[in-house]
């Protein structure tokens, strides 16, 4: 995500200084300037944008970087992390002499690539209103509240993701199973009340059995558990949530690479001797 992501702020015009565990990732990315070290990317920077694996990768990279960024410059992290991970780095940022906005998104590397990501922020309306036109560069921005809130939205986002990617699943294999063509039937409701991005894209790759990685298992597991982390804390009980997760968790131990709509493959376990298509199954 981060590479086109940076290519896209390069071609806009916009400085670009990129910093990644692996330095060869960050030279590869056109128009940027690779830094050997956290210092030289952050150094004088008005805006920083991380986009990290975790909250726990925040966590470390966060303060090894904050002795060497300008006072008073605005953090946009636009990692998928918890809210309370989002919470703690606001009052990291808050006590060094920074302002912060949690950005997480949605949209896939497609989106990133195109330009066309959906960006969650949480923040006061001063600061997000202050990086509003550089993140249009990647997207529509919307604000949805104070910091926390965007990854708050993206728990949101990730809970239909991984619900409906499971319920298109049951549909495909239900199609298939009971006599009728899955990918007939995937047309004949396109466009009809149950049509979605997810029966689009994840149904298509269910009848290709193309489970070659965008959003990989391992990350929808993260984001399901911190669904229920979040519910926990606001006191909820979610109960699809919930045993969506089981599903994935289930699947991780087998796929975790895998694109997630490879919940088919865990539906299909569920179910010996049914099987969407004849394709092969494909995972890179």
């Amino acid at each position: 995500m981060g590479a086109p992501m940076a290519a896209r702020l390069a071609q806009a015009g916009h400085t670009v200084r990129a910093w990644n565990r692996n330095p060869a990732k960050a030279a590869a990315v056109p128009g940027v300037g690779a830094c050997a070290t956290l210092a030289e990317a952050v150094q004088g920077a008005a805006l920083v944008i991380s986009i990290l694996s975790d909250g726990a990768a925040v966590a470390e990279v966060m303060p090894a970087t904050l002795p060497d960024c300008q006072p008073g410059s605005l953090w946009v992290d636009m990692s998928s992390t918890r809210q309370d991970e989002a919470l703690a780095s606001a009052a990291r940022l808050q006590a060094a002499g920074l302002r912060f906005i949690d950005a997480p998104v949605s949209g896939g590397v497609a989106g990133a690539q195109a330009g066309t990501l959906a960006i969650m922020a949480g923040g006061s309306e001063a600061d997000v209103a202050e990086a509003a036109p550089v993140l249009a560069v990647l997207g529509r921005v919307t604000r949805v509240g104070p910091a926390g809130s965007g990854q708050v939205a993206k728990l949101c986002n990730q809970l239909i993701v991984g619900g409906t990617i499971g319920i298109v699943a049951e549909a495909m294999l239900l199609a298939q199973a009971a006599g009728a063509d899955p990918a007939a039937v995937r047309a004949a409701i396109r466009g009809g009340f149950a049509e979605s991005r997810i029966l689009e894209l994840h149904g298509q790759r269910m009848l290709d059995r193309n489970f070659v990685p965008g959003g990989q298992v391992k990350t929808q597991l993260k984001d399901q558990n911190n669904v229920l982390a979040a519910a926990r804390d606001a006191g909820l009980s979610l109960p699809i949530s919930a045993m969506m997760a089981e599903r994935y968790r289930a699947l991780a131990q087998q796929h975790p690479t895998a694109d997630h709509a490879a919940l088919l493959l865990e539906l299909e376990a569920r179910n010996p001797g049914r099987r969407v298509g004849a394709a092969p199954d494909k995972f890179d």
